[in-house]
């Protein structure tokens, strides 16, 4: 039996939270973590720009990501990772050999769309 319900949202908590489509403009390789890692800078249109790490090693090269568009939380506090302080979470899905799949629009969007 499922426990959803026990963690279900009310409409006005899940739109809280802030999912926007941004483009990745940087990407290079975090050497301070222990898992591998990539540093990342998402443009999000007129909500400007964020900094962000993930672990997204196994399935991306690094010359592939600049360009890619990728959905993020945008209003999460600021949160220290090693040496960057990350300012949004990148959405994805994580396979059953922990490989870390980025969930991106179907389509190219306009960066800062929100997504709900």
């Amino acid at each position: 039996m499922s426990t959803v319900k026990n963690n279900q949202l009310t409409w006005d908590e899940f739109m809280k939270v802030e999912m926007r489509v941004g483009t990745i403009i940087s990407a290079e390789e975090f050497e301070e973590v222990r898992n591998p890692a990539y540093k990342i800078i998402i443009d999000f249109g007129e909500l400007g720009t964020r900094k962000t790490s993930a672990q997204i090693t196994q399935l991306y090269r690094l010359e592939k990501l600049i360009g890619k568009q990728v959905i993020a939380v945008i209003n999460f506090p600021p949160k220290q990772i090693a040496t960057i302080m990350s300012e949004c979470l990148v959405l994805d899905g994580i396979g059953d050999h922990k490989e870390v799949t980025l969930i991106q629009p179907e389509r190219k969007v306009k960066n800062g769309t929100r997504i709900g």
